[in-house]
Parts: C-alpha cells; sequence; structure tokens
C-alpha cells in the first residue's frame, strides 16, 4: 500500500497563510484546489482588527486620527471651524468601537465586492469558468498581505504620532508640497497595494490558468488610475 504524495496533500490554515507571503503560486494553486476562506478571514478580521483597536486605544491613536480628519477636509479646500473641531475631539472616545466595527466592515465588504468584480473579469474577459467559491478563496487569501501592512504600518504610526502611511510613494519624497497635485498622486499609491495586487493577479492566474504578467499589469494601471483620478479631485476641490 503505498501512501498520497506529499503534493496532493492539503494545506493547513497556517501553511496556506504564510505560503501567501512566501510561495504564493504553490499556495493559491491548493486554494483552487480546496477552495476554503472561513480559516483565514478569521484570522485577518482578528489579525487587522486587534492591531487597530490596540493603536486607537492609545492617546497618540486617538490624536493621530484627529490629524488625519482634519487634513482630510481641510484636503478639500474646507475650513474646519471650532464647533467641527470639538465633535471630531468628542467621537476620538468612540474611535476603537468605530474603528473595529469599520475595519470588519471594509474587509468583508471590500472581499465581497472585489470577488464579485474578479469573478465577472475572470468570466467575461478570461473566458474561464470557474466559481465564486473559488474566486472568493483566493480574494480572502490575499487579504495575508493587507494584513502584514497592519502589522507594520500601525507601529511605525505610533512612533510618528501620524496616520500618514510610510508606504505610500509620497513617503519617499518629503520634499514635496503635501498640497501639490504629484504629491497627492503619490500618496494614493501605496507600496503594500502593489504587492496585495500582484498576489490577488497570481491567485487569478492559477485559477484561470492565464499567465499572471497580463493579470498584474491591467490592475496595476487600474490602481494608477484611481490613484490619478483621486489626485485630481482633491487637487480640483482644493483649488490648488
Amino acid at each position: 500500500m503505498t501512501s498520497e504524495p506529499t503534493s496532493n496533500l492539503a494545506k493547513g490554515l497556517p501553511a496556506r497563510v504564510f505560503g501567501v507571503l512566501t510561495s504564493p503560486r504553490a499556495t493559491y494553486a491548493d486554494v483552487v484546489a480546496r477552495p476554503r476562506a472561513l480559516g483565514v478571514m478569521v484570522v485577518v478580521l482578528m489579525i487587522s482588527i486587534s492591531a487597530l483597536v490596540t493603536f486607537l486605544s492609545t492617546e497618540v491613536g486617538r490624536q493621530a486620527v484627529l490629524d488625519q480628519q482634519l487634513r482630510a477636509i481641510e484636503s478639500f479646500g474646507i475650513t474646519v471651524n471650532d464647533a467641527t473641531y470639538e465633535r471630531l475631539q468628542q467621537a476620538g472616545s468612540r474611535a476603537p468601537v468605530i474603528g473595529a466595527l469599520g475595519q470588519a466592515f471594509s474587509l468583508l465588504i471590500g472581499a465581497l465586492a472585489v470577488s464579485g468584480i474578479a469573478l465577472a473579469v475572470v468570466h467575461a474577459v478570461l473566458g474561464a469558468r470557474v466559481t465564486f467559491k473559488q474566486v472568493f478563496a483566493v480574494v480572502a487569501h490575499s487579504g495575508v498581505v493587507l494584513t502584514l501592512q497592519s502589522l507594520f504600518v500601525l507601529p511605525l504610526d505610533y512612533v510618528r504620532e501620524t496616520l500618514a502611511s510610510p508606504t505610500t510613494l509620497a513617503a519617499f519624497m518629503p520634499v514635496l508640497d503635501e498640497s501639490s497635485f504629484v504629491a497627492r498622486l503619490l500618496g494614493s499609491i501605496d507600496l503594500f497595494v502593489i504587492w496585495w495586487l500582484i498576489s490577488l493577479a497570481i491567485g487569478l492566474g492559477v485559477l484561470s490558468q492565464h499567465r499572471t504578467a497580463p493579470i498584474a499589469t491591467a490592475m496595476l494601471v487600474a490602481y494608477g488610475g484611481i490613484g490619478l483620478t483621486i489626485a485630481a479631485v482633491r487637487s480640483a476641490l482644493a483649488g490648488a
């Protein structure tokens, strides 16, 4: 009696979580063959929410949120009056709860939305007949990259006392005027999101049995287009 080859054995949850980061193609092949999303979604939610709540429970975190809200409002050319500032300060005490709920909602709804779009593209453009369960499993596992972003960025945010992401392209160009179009454009492009898109492209390539490069290129171009649009709108509203 011969044993089943190791390559045919299903990867456990820890192996899949770390595999997305270290050997994505082999990991996504396992995910596509045995689509499971619940376990990895729980891991992504627990780690992401715990990291955010821990940060927002500190005075540094609450002040960083307040500063970010003020910058966001002012970036659209809106002047913050005393009443608005006071309301934002009062809301800071609820930041951990609001942050946890917002994180859970955005991750779950985001995963469903991305899966729906990816399923439509895989069917219509790539011509692959796959199930929503397979696509959702791939998207859920790609979320491990964004979870790593939380673990990497939030400690730096605490030390720097700001939520201005240290992993956007703008962080490497500190000499730029924050209100300039170029700074806003570079601030819309995050290195971890690029990593996530490439990881997702690998998964969709495995799923659809297509090359990764064209899929990744299309996704990165779309991401750049979104960043360009955001920068243009913010600059127009601010009168820059």
